[in-house]
């Protein structure tokens, strides 16, 4: 109470001129139409910036769970693409029965650490074995291709991305389906390259590059990059393309994993064809 009255005293002129000022405004706004309604349209402009400026903040904070909504409803919405999906096409006598059933699933997780220019890059992301994450699920963004999952815990999950020295995925070309594998020289985040394409093949500028579908972890189609030069390879029939990367990994917040529901079955009849050939 003390301290109130210290501060009145030393303010009191303020305090007086601004009471003076208040009831100023009372009896004017009292005496006079033209005035009050002046008085209250004043209000109300200061009032709509207030809250205007108030509403701009709380966006601003509101983003990022804006941010992780739509991410996890473009991870539902992408679950629900053609190319998520395997058909099943049964023939009994005359009969043609076709049912589709869901092959990947995706889900959405944010990077919470990355790195991208080193000669071995590691990404890690905010979701884990208790997330159903597991080893070797393939890593997209929206923009294509991420890499594969390596390790898990129970919360979070370590993805080898493309840039990395033992990174190798199976690609192809868009336009003509020639295939090749997809390798980092381990320089620029921005490029890498398609090893393994015949010479045989013409490329025409600005080709894309999307995953094959051979691998067991990508679904067919997702993008890779675009051609930017082909380079022959003297006396091996081969060309080494250089392409601009579709991510862009140095602004890398959200990535899907994708899950192959028929990896098992897939590996185990690879399993029983490699024993018949041994």
């Amino acid at each position: 109470m003390y301290k109130l009255l210290q501060i009145l005293k030393k303010y009191d002129y303020v305090c007086v001129f601004v009471v003076l000022a208040a009831l100023s405004l009372v009896l004017m706004s009292r005496t006079s139409y033209y005035q009050s309604s002046k008085l209250v349209a004043w209000a109300g402009s200061v009032a709509g910036r207030w809250y205007e400026g108030v509403n701009s903040v709380s966006g601003y904070f509101g983003l990022k769970s804006e941010n992780d909504r739509l991410a996890a409803e473009n991870a539902r919405l992408r679950a629900q693409l053609a190319e998520s999906y395997i058909s099943y096409t049964d023939t009994v006598f005359t009969v043609y029965d076709t049912v589709y059933r869901q092959r990947y699933s995706y889900t959405e997780a944010r990077v919470i650490k990355s790195s991208w220019s080193q000669q071995n890059n590691y990404i890690m992301i905010g979701k884990g074995s208790a997330q159903g994450i597991r080893v070797d699920q393939a890593v997209t963004s929206p923009d294509g291709i991420v890499g594969v999952v390596v390790s898990t815990s129970r919360n979070f999950a370590t993805v080898m991305p493309v840039l990395h020295s033992d990174s190798r995925n199976s690609v192809k070309v868009k336009r003509t389906g020639i295939g090749g594998s997809l390798v980092w020289d381990g320089r620029d985040y921005r490029y890498a390259q398609v090893v393994d394409v015949p010479t045989t093949h013409q490329f025409e500028d600005g080709d894309t590059i999307v995953t094959s579908g051979q691998a067991n972890d990508f679904p067919e189609g997702i993008p890779v990059g675009y051609v930017e030069s082909a380079e022959t390879l003297k006396g091996t029939g081969f060309y080494k393309v250089r392409i601009r990367l579709a991510t862009e990994f140095n602004k890398l917040d959200h990535v899907y994993v994708i899950d192959n529901r028929f990896r098992e079955e897939q590996q185990q009849l690879m399993k029983e064809i490699q024993g018949k050939n041994e």
